[in-house]
């Protein structure tokens, strides 16, 4: 392995210790990571040569708290083993790691959920009603990118917009400071011609009172979700976005 790749998966493992320990719910932030490396209990607690009844119970919070060196056998373990199968979520997260800082300005918050939850349960979270291909209001989502749609159309290069994915296509894109819905969608439409296909499986506006009738009219072609979003601000849209576990 290069020294840079080295060098990047040390701060990905400093990144993941940092989060899980200034996480107010240590054992939810070790569940939440251990999944997103698809890593069961069990196979994770093989490596580290413990019981899986540990692991769960550090998870569930029946068990005191792990310190710190338990925590950094836990994030090297989840890193040791990501790279034994081929790098599948560090190859991701190394590019995330990688992104430019203009991206990383347009990007306000970005989160995998700890359950999946249906597109009509977080559209009712962060009070949002769907207004576009509302038959998919029981399909799942993973999680939630937002984004300044005024800093992400006028700074960041297109072929970064795969960023915004973070582990996976199967989330909420969350685009603020909208004028008229219009520009998101026709982005969405163009990133999905450069990306293979790739595309959101929700898109939540946040700014207009109503759609522009061109935005309804690509996301029932496309058969994607919209909703839009009727929280006053962006700081009391990213409050309710904390508060979902």
């Amino acid at each position: 392995m290069r020294r840079e790749s080295r060098g990047l998966i040390e701060e990905i493992a400093t990144k993941i210790a940092g989060d899980i320990v200034l996480s107010s719910n240590t054992g939810k932030a070790m569940r939440r990571w251990r999944e997103y490396f698809r890593i069961s209990q069990s196979e994770l607690a093989s490596y580290m040569k413990l019981s899986p009844s540990v692991i769960s119970d550090y998870e569930s919070g029946r068990r005191k708290s792990p310190g710190a060196h338990v925590i950094r056998r836990f994030v090297r373990s989840l890193i040791d083993i990501d790279i034994r199968k081929g790098m599948p979520v560090l190859s991701v997260l190394m590019k995330l790691t990688l992104s430019s800082s203009s991206l990383q300005e347009a990007i306000l918050d970005m989160r995998e959920f700890s359950r999946p939850l249906t597109i009509g349960e977080f559209c009712d979270r962060i009070d949002a009603e769907i207004v576009a291909t509302k038959s998919a209001a029981n399909d799942v989502i993973l999680g939630y990118t937002v984004v300044d749609s005024i800093k992400l159309v006028l700074d960041v290069p297109a072929y970064e917009y795969v960023k915004l994915y973070g582990f996976t296509t199967q989330r909420a894109a969350i685009f603020t400071k909208v004028t008229y819905g219009r520009s998101p969608l026709v982005a969405i439409k163009a990133m999905q011609a450069g990306l293979g296909g790739l595309r959101p499986a929700l898109v939540v506006l946040h700014g207009p009172k109503r759609v522009d009738k061109l935005g309804l009219i690509i996301a029932e072609r496309e058969k994607l979700p919209l909703a839009l979003c009727k929280v006053e601000t962006v700081e009391d849209l990213l409050k309710r976005l904390s508060s979902i576990a």
